[in-house]
């Protein structure tokens, strides 16, 4: 049975990984090895020792980035590590950072942190039994969250 890791953070103003959770566990049946750390700049390791010692096979790596400057920074500093993980390992990590400011107020914020988390973790799920989906839906102008974008035209 396929194992997907949760990572998530205390600093996030929303429970995530329960809502990752909750939707993997409506669609599909897999065991789920969750981690809980402090900040994103943490979620690099716990995601690659979810890979290496707990035997994932796929990663969710779930937080949430504050609204100055300095936590753009880190949010970057995490995503390169994130991707480190990635190519360290050969293990996709699905990165699903919803930034503070992405919100008009706290509602909307709410909102984003549960639809982008569980259209993610719905990627995940499609990354591990059904590939032939995200190919039918390249260049669809998918967007987590939001509305889609939708495709270009010529």
């Amino acid at each position: 049975m396929p194992t997907i890791g949760i990572a998530d953070t205390t600093f996030a103003r929303y429970n995530m990984g329960r809502a990752a959770i909750d939707e993997i566990q409506k669609n599909v049946s897999v065991q789920i090895k969750r981690v809980t750390v402090p900040g994103i700049k943490d979620l690099p390791v716990a995601a690659k020792k979810l890979i290496e010692a707990e035997g994932c096979d796929i990663v969710m790596a779930l937080g949430m980035p504050g609204a100055q400057q300095k936590d753009k920074m880190c949010a970057h500093e995490a995503s390169q590590g994130l991707i480190m993980a990635q190519l360290m390992t050969n293990t996709h990590i699905i990165e699903v950072f919803v930034h503070e400011d992405e919100g008009k107020d706290e509602k909307e914020l709410a909102f984003l942190m549960d639809k982008r988390t569980r259209e993610h973790a719905l990627n995940v799920i499609k990354l591990l039994f059904k590939p032939e989906k995200l190919i039918r839906e390249a260049g669809t102008g998918q967007r987590q969250g939001f509305e889609d974008a939708g495709s270009l035209r010529m």
